[in-house]
């Protein structure tokens, strides 16, 4: 069961604001953390890789998954400071999180500049229905779907089918979409710079790492890598905002801490996902105050040990978020095909 926060008060937004005033107090970085956790990211994600090379060289490839399996949640870590570097919170210098984040973005084959744009606006917007479809999940309210023709509700179901959104889709936006500036102004030269810049790099690394290992191992090695991780991606952002009691509301009734604090999961995995994840299931903290490094959301959670049960989900519970597809605006929730089908009967 996910319980919120408690309703001490009438007036739920001043509670999440005071909570945001309260976590300004974790948002100082350490620099010296910030290089340990890069470093013990990056140079065992360049073991694993070269791991997995090894073993296909020597003839055993079906062994190299293994490596790589394990390469692709180095991976996600990786994709993890380049956010927290989007944040300007990984590193005390806004030009070393912006340094570090761009180097990151060639790895994680993501534009850094134009995804923290991006990105930006998905925290300044998050739960707010007049403003959905930027750095969010595409999501419809009950009555939207049914408005749309037959033929446009079968593409909002396929779209929402857990295969395509995790398997195919994720593929699709990283290794194709993020290519070009896609949903930004294309327009203006320096929406270009970014993804131009960070294709022209990958294709740098790749050419390189082509040259040295061949074509052949170098795709057993890195396509594992690339698809498991960009499938790890997705579905921790989709389970972020995606259950059943988050928030949504229009411009007159939408405030942005509580959105935050509401609208966001605090996804409670073991301990081994949740450092791989970079402590990004606590992402309802996050979003409340989003310079606190990832290496502190913990503390936090100690700290405040009442913020734990707001939103929570476990692994477990985290799979019955899957089937949720469409904002019901009269129960104030999220809900399946099949429920709001049979609360449409119902209705009629």
């Amino acid at each position: 069961m996910i319980s919120h926060f408690p309703d001490t008060s009438p007036h739920k937004n001043a509670q999440a604001r005071s909570w945001a005033k309260l976590l300004t107090r974790y948002k100082r970085p350490s620099n010296t953390r910030g290089i340990l956790e890069t470093a013990i990211t990056v140079l065992p994600f360049a073991g694993l890789w070269a791991l997995a090379w090894t073993a296909i060289y020597f003839g055993y490839w079906p062994l190299s998954f293994i490596p790589s399996l394990i390469a692709a949640a180095f991976l996600v870590r990786m994709f993890m400071i380049q956010h927290d570097c989007g944040h300007g919170s990984f590193f005390s210098n806004r030009h070393v999180n912006n340094w570090v984040g761009r180097f990151i973005g060639v790895l994680t084959l993501t534009p850094y500049d134009a995804w923290r744009r991006n990105h930006a606006i998905h925290h300044a917007n998050t739960g707010h229905l007049e403003r959905r479809g930027i750095g969010d999940i595409a999501t419809l309210t009950v009555a939207e779907y049914h408005a749309l023709p037959f033929w446009q509700r079968v593409g909002y179901r396929l779209y929402r089918n857990p295969i395509v959104l995790f398997v195919f889709g994720s593929a699709y936006l990283f290794v194709l979409r993020h290519r070009l500036p896609l949903g930004l102004n294309i327009k203006k030269i320096a929406e270009w710079v970014s993804p131009m810049t960070t294709n022209l790099a990958i294709a740098t690394v790749v050419t390189g790492l082509i040259w040295l290992v061949g074509i052949g191992p170098f795709l057993l090695v890195q396509i594992p890598i690339t698809l498991l991780a960009a499938s790890i991606g997705v579905w921790l952002f989709y389970v972020q905002h995606q259950f059943d009691e988050t928030f949504w509301a229009p411009a007159e009734s939408w405030t942005p801490h509580e959105a935050a604090l509401q609208g966001s999961s605090h996804y409670d995995l073991p301990l081994v996902l949740r450092w791989f994840t970079g402590n990004i299931g606590i992402h309802h903290v996050h979003h409340l105050s989003s310079r606190i490094p990832f290496y502190r959301l913990r503390q936090v959670l100690r700290d405040h040990p009442e913020l734990m049960s707001i939103n929570r989900l476990t692994l477990f519970q985290s799979v019955r978020c899957i089937p949720l597809a469409l904002w019901d605006e009269n129960k104030q929730r999220l809900v399946s095909f099949s429920t709001a089908k049979r609360d449409s009967k119902k209705a009629g």
